[in-house]
């Protein structure tokens, strides 16, 4: 892959006010070998609705932005002009960055690479190189989850990113202790794969929401997903409605302090996932039960749940990789919600416990006692921000890891 060549696939939606940074960005890269495909969309509608034309204006002035800008080989989709916009029933950002991705694939060649960006996104010099790199030391990988780190405004938003991202983080390095194939963070601002593994996985569905999410889901189930590379990615928090779900949802629900959807599930739920996932090989040869039966059943209607697998696969690698991708991650996920029900401790006890069992490798001595008094209500910004970093540093340090094939294959040693 030493000539594989970047795509850079955006989807635009009233951004005329970040693009510039961002084009800035993108002529600030090490490399200069590469192309950006914008979709700028919007529902072919709006320009009947008083309520958006600020946002139809906006993008008609995001493709003059685009077309405007010099050094950059650029090559823009209009799905936004008057009578080229989303029918009803098709549109939003998955189908917008679905649209770049599908025409860069049908141009591109096998081995080149696709780089999913957003528009608010900050990405450093070395992004585009670091990930190319990456691939080229890599070649088996299907794609790359590229790490993250929200930037701060110093104003409200602050509290309600940190927030978020402690959920994330969290989640993110329960599911890296237990090695679970699943452990990816989705951000469509940040991750990238090779043209030949967005083809073999049947594209990017355009769902409503989530797209980045599934998309990662259907890579892992084809192939070796990557989660460390020597760059970071830095999204803009910002209130959103433009998705059902994802950071901009989130800082709505969370600023009318609803953070019912992103709570920080007892991590003795990740340990029975881990528990369902090690019978995995056993479940073979007979019926056993797991941790997860009870949920299994009733999400897949039946008490059968492995019998379809034993009768359609012959050997017990292929069996295991079929239970791996029948209890996927948003199966995974469903099942934290549900038992995370049925605890009666708050977030901050879930996340104090977590760092308590584990403060032998996440704390120093110094620092196993900083979080005493953790409220995500009202603690310093500054306190929260610490919690977040030191999640950050964890989760990095698991990626790097498992990029250097250190976890073992039964138990992830924490040392």
């Amino acid at each position: 892959m030493n000539n594989s060549k970047i795509h850079i696939a955006l989807p635009v939606l009233n951004e005329s006010e970040t693009l510039p940074a961002l084009i800035d960005c993108l002529k600030k890269q090490s490399i200069r070998d590469f192309s950006l495909v914008v979709c700028v969309n919007q529902y072919a509608s709006w320009w009947d609705e008083p309520e958006k034309s600020a946002q139809c204006h906006d993008n008609q002035k995001s493709i003059e932005v685009l077309r405007s800008a010099k050094g950059l080989n650029i090559e823009v989709i209009d799905r936004s002009s008057k009578g080229k916009g989303w029918p009803p029933k098709k549109g939003g950002v998955g189908h917008a960055r679905k649209t770049a991705m599908d025409l860069i694939a049908r141009r591109a060649e096998e081995n080149d690479l696709i780089v999913s960006v957003d528009a608010d996104t900050f990405y450093p010099p070395d992004y585009l190189s670091s990930i190319q790199k990456s691939f080229q030391e890599r070649p088996e990988w299907i794609g790359l989850a590229v790490p993250y780190y929200h930037k701060l405004n110093g104003d409200t938003t602050d509290r309600l990113i940190l927030r978020y991202e402690i959920y994330m983080r969290y989640y993110a390095l329960n599911m890296l202790r237990i090695h679970n194939p699943y452990a990816y963070t989705a951000l469509g601002s940040a991750m990238a794969f090779p043209v030949w593994a967005y083809k073999k996985v049947g594209g990017l569905t355009p769902v409503l929401s989530g797209e980045d999410f599934y998309f990662l889901q259907k890579l892992v189930k084809n192939g070796r997903l990557g989660l460390w590379t020597e760059t970071t990615a830095f999204p803009s928090p910002r209130f959103s409605d433009r998705v059902l779900f994802g950071t901009g949802p989130a800082l709505i629900k969370g600023d009318k302090g609803n953070w019912d959807s992103y709570p920080v599930y007892d991590y003795q739920l990740f340990d029975k996932v881990e528990d369902t996932f090690r019978l995995f090989p056993s479940l073979y040869k007979e019926d056993r039960r797991t941790p997860m039966d009870d949920f299994l059943q009733k999400q897949f209607g039946t008490t059968n749940i492995w019998g379809p697998l034993r009768k359609n696969y012959k050997d017990t690698d292929n069996f295991v990789k079929a239970c791996v991708n029948k209890v996927d991650g948003l199966r995974i996920l469903q099942y934290l919600k549900q038992g995370q029900s049925n605890t009666g401790q708050s977030n901050e006890d879930v996340l104090l416990s977590f760092l308590a069992k584990y403060s032998e490798h996440f704390l120093d001595k110094n620092r196993q006692n900083q979080f005493g008094d953790l409220d995500f209500e009202s603690s310093p910004v500054e306190l929260l921000n610490q919690v977040r970093d030191l999640l950050f540093e964890q989760e990095m340090r698991l990626r790097l890891k498992m990029s250097r094939d250190v976890f073992s294959k039964d138990k992830l040693d924490t040392d």
